[in-house]
């Protein structure tokens, strides 16, 4: 691990691991300690850089000769409820979603096991265990929630970790019940976050990074309009993935 950087701010570079969404690819990651006393550096701003935070980190792919990962975020001022995010919210319409302290809970836990087993049966959170899953929730947690989804009963449905940043909200990770597809309770996931900064008032919903290559990620350019971090900075794209 290389350490970088100067008396403010420290940025380290990840030793080289195998890419969980590109098969025969190598990842590697550049990120900065969010919670030492080095860690002036804001994360509105590294957001605005296309950081993401893991715990108390905050990390942006850094992989040599691939660029597959683009950072994505919805400006919510301007988001498009078309027909099918309408029959989304139709679908739902009987769930409630409420915020709550950062707080990890067995509920959730069993939620986020069966949503592992159901969705990412062969990636690394599977073997999460309870205690790992707290870690997740609890580490790192300046400014952040949980957003619980349940139905009429009660039942958790799904749950998003967000921060809660000036210009916007993150989607830190979120999991939903895995065996109700007719519900699309991942889109109704993010739809809940674009209605809740709606109502906050804040510019946009980042939704981490987009992987046109990756089936797993390319679903974030439905979303529209989308703003991509591009050398020239944040510009919108199309449902293609290309610079409009």
């Amino acid at each position: 691990m290389t350490a970088q950087g100067n008396s403010t701010a420290r940025f380290y570079y990840s030793m080289p691991s195998p890419c969980p969404y590109l098969d025969g690819r190598m990842e590697r990651r550049i990120f900065v300690d969010l919670t030492g006393p080095q860690a002036v550096l804001s994360y509105d701003l590294l957001s605005e850089a296309g950081f993401r935070r893991s715990l108390g980190f905050a990390y942006r792919p850094a992989c040599p000769g691939c660029n597959a990962c683009v950072a994505v975020r919805i400006p919510v001022a301007r988001f498009e409820y078309t027909r099918q995010w309408r029959r989304v919210l139709a679908k739902n319409r009987d769930l409630q979603a409420d915020i709550c302290a950062p707080i990890a809970t067995a509920e959730q836990y069993a939620l986020f096991a069966r949503y592992q087993a159901g969705r990412h049966r062969d990636g690394e959170m599977a073997r999460m265990d309870f205690e790992d899953y707290r870690t997740m929730i609890e580490v790192g947690a300046n400014a952040s929630n949980v957003v619980e989804v349940r139905d009429r009963h009660g039942t958790l449905m799904g749950a998003s970790l967000v921060d809660r940043m000036q210009s916007g909200l993150s989607a830190v990770y979120s999991f939903y019940e895995p065996e109700m597809p007719e519900r699309s309770l991942g889109s109704h996931l993010i739809l809940t976050l674009v209605e809740a900064a709606q109502r906050a008032q804040l510019a946009h919903v980042y939704l981490g990074y987009w992987i046109g290559e990756s089936a797993k990620m390319a679903y974030k350019v439905r979303f529209q309009p989308l703003e991509a971090l591009t050398r020239d900075g944040w510009l919108p794209i199309d449902q293609n993935g290309l610079v409009l």
